[in-house]
């Protein structure tokens, strides 16, 4: 599933068709995908511009002039593709792993004045979309219970330590805990804790102090989070599985692991003649050196 400098390329791709673009009519070419569509869909998105695009933890919010919000999420294979007027298409490149193409997949089109097309594709429609009143979003179901943003001020030790202390659970569990961190996910969870020279193992509560005074490890901790996930949005994500770029090209930051996916591989960190090991956490991999992650 794409994590959050995926959605946040995807966004930054689709921001200059969308932002301030009036929406001349939605073609909804089934009635559901991972849900049901809302009701009127088609109608209630026609005539309406598209004010902002914004992102929260991995879905994408259009904020609409007509007082509601479109929530895109892209699930496990979803996909925008822009369609320019003058005929040119941004088309999917190469996978990793080979993805659907077909024009069959394609479910969602959005037409935009000036000729503009955005198409949702999405083979496994594990994606969905809805609507919500724009003033009520942050208590909106889906967006009520997410933590912090891991790119904003509120991401700090301090609040590492509130939220890891008596916490019983893995220090790998609790950052992929959408309710503590949204958006971090099992990829940028691993790079960050290798950076940050922590075992994936280590139960979260061991970081936490109970006088409330947070301690190096989780100001390392934070800094790598930001770091990782930072130049990750700058090489445009990871290609992996289903993921590409808005404008039809692939991330690159999976040439920069240091231990995802990397399982039976040299440490890369400086002076350690460790190997990386692969375990499963909660059904998840997780990808770590046992030398130097502590």
């Amino acid at each position: 599933m794409p994590e959050l400098p995926e959605v946040e390329t995807v966004r930054r791709g689709l921001a200059g068709a969308m932002e301030g673009a009036l929406l001349t009519g939605v073609e909804q070419r089934r009635g559901d995908l991972r849900f049901v569509f809302p009701e009127r869909f088609c109608e209630r998105l026609t005539g309406a511009t598209v004010t902002a695009l914004g992102r929260r933890a991995k879905y994408l919010l259009a904020a609409l002039d007509t007082g509601e919000t479109l929530i895109m999420h892209m699930g496990m294979s979803g996909s925008f593709r822009i369609e320019a007027a003058e005929g040119k298409r941004c088309e999917a490149g190469d996978f990793r792993n080979a993805r659907g193409k077909s024009a069959g997949h394609d479910h969602v089109v959005f037409h935009f004045a000036g000729g503009t097309k955005i198409v949702y594709n999405d083979p496994r429609r594990f994606g969905f979309m809805t609507l919500a009143e724009t003033a009520a979003l942050k208590a909106h179901p889906l967006l009520a219970a997410l933590g912090v943003e891991p790119l904003g001020n509120e991401l700090n030790a301090a609040y590492l330590n509130a939220a890891f202390l008596g916490r019983r659970t893995s220090v790998k569990a609790a950052l992929i805990d959408q309710r503590v961190i949204a958006g971090l996910g099992n990829i940028y969870a691993c790079e960050a804790l290798f950076r940050a020279g922590l075992s994936p193992r280590r139960l979260a509560a061991t970081l936490a102090r109970v006088n409330g005074g947070a301690g190096m490890r989780l100001e390392r901790l934070v800094g790598a989070v930001r770091c990782v996930l930072d130049e990750a949005i700058a090489a445009g994500g990871s290609s992996l599985r289903d993921y590409v770029r808005a404008d039809g090209s692939l991330g690159y930051f999976q040439h920069r692991f240091s231990v995802y996916d990397r399982d039976g591989e040299s440490c890369a960190r400086d002076g350690c003649a460790g190997r990386v090991k692969r375990i499963v956490q909660s059904g998840r991999s997780t990808f770590h050196c046992p030398a130097c992650q502590r």
